[in-house]
């Protein structure tokens, strides 16, 4: 009999216990920008190289960052299940923490990404993560960050509702379940389904689900989680 398929939805608390910081916190890079400026569509056409500048900005301050221990207890997980996470987080904690199947539905921060065809994405070395609107790629085009901007498509939304249909298990890290599509995920988790839901303050979830909470951080609530799974291996 295999493994049974755990999946797991991460949001902002998932990486806050390592540095990085979230839309909502006092303090750190977002207090300098306005989100609307840096972070949509509309942004970018009006300002690329303010965008350019903060997401230069941002990947520094990636750079500085390591795994906690929430991040490493989702990879221990994958002696036992089959483990998929998905995440709205742009960093790439969980794949230096070792990760197996991570998918990204909000863009990877260390990659960038033809802004004339969009297949042609290229990873960013941390030596050299800086780019500007004269940066061209190999095809002589200008490049933008392979992040979804606030007014865009999220083109992995099909790929993340086809796991969560399948999971045996459903897990929400850290999200505040207020950003869509990705809140909307637990509506595809099949009925009876047991959901875990890790965070320290309240979070509003649907109603007439079968939730267990654990109020608490990613690193305490990730341990919290390994045990209470013992006995569904």
């Amino acid at each position: 009999m295999g493994k049974k398929k755990l999946v797991i939805l991460t949001g902002a608390g998932m990486s806050a216990e390592s540095g990085i910081s979230t839309f909502r916190d006092s303090g750190g890079l977002w207090e300098k920008y306005n989100v609307e400026d840096v972070a949509s569509i509309e942004g970018w056409y009006r300002n690329p190289a303010l965008v350019q500048e903060f997401y230069n900005a941002r990947r520094k301050q990636l750079l500085t960052t390591t795994p906690n221990a929430g991040h490493t207890g989702l990879v221990a997980l994958e002696e036992d299940f089959d483990v998929h996470i998905i995440t709205q987080n742009v960093d790439n904690l969980h794949e230096r923490a070792g990760s197996s199947n991570v998918l990204h539905l909000h863009g990877e921060l260390m990659k960038v990404r033809s802004t004339r065809v969009e297949s042609r994405i290229y990873e960013l070395p941390a030596d050299n993560c800086e780019i500007t609107m004269e940066s061209r790629d190999e095809y002589g085009d200008t490049m933008r960050p392979h992040i979804v901007f606030f007014g865009e498509a999220v083109p992995m939304i099909d790929p993340a509702i086809e796991l969560t249909e399948q999971a045996d298990i459903f897990v929400v890290i850290g999200t505040s379940l207020n950003v869509y599509p990705a809140a909307g995920l637990l509506h595809y988790v099949r009925r009876g389904t047991p959901i875990y839901l890790i965070d320290p303050k309240p979070v509003k979830a649907p109603e007439g689900m079968n939730i267990r909470y654990i109020a608490k951080g990613a690193s305490q609530g990730v341990a919290e989680l390994t045990e209470l799974l013992a006995d569904k291996k």
